[in-house]
């Protein structure tokens, strides 16, 4: 996987656009951060999800998640786009969307 993929995946969801956060890419909907591409030495895409979906993505096992310090109580995982399964991904970009659009934009959305 790649930022290109993560990109597309993000953007076929309303209203969702790349931006940048603390200079890096980033994507958001309607100015709220979804997810920021990373280039500390760690890596990795910082995906906004739920702190109990954090705490299980990170205790799977599975290598694809993980975490800093800086991290550490804070709603958002760190996804290796080297390891990770797309159906996987795409699932928790999906989440982090419904997680930060506005109740209405859901509503459409889930009204198809």
């Amino acid at each position: 996987m790649s930022w290109q993929n993560v990109v597309e995946m993000a953007c076929a969801l309303p209203e969702t656009e790349e931006s940048t956060s603390y200079g890096t890419p980033a994507l958001k909907v309607r100015d709220r951060l979804l997810a920021r591409l990373r280039t500390e030495a760690e890596g990795g895409l910082a995906l906004v999800c739920a702190l109990d979906e954090k705490e299980a993505l990170l205790a799977s096992g599975d290598p694809a998640f993980f975490t800093t310090a800086h991290y550490d109580g804070y709603g958002m995982v760190l996804v290796d786009l080297e390891r990770v399964a797309r159906a996987e991904l795409a699932e928790l970009v999906t989440e982090a969307w419904r997680s930060k659009a506005p109740v209405r934009l859901r509503r459409e959305f889930d009204a198809g």
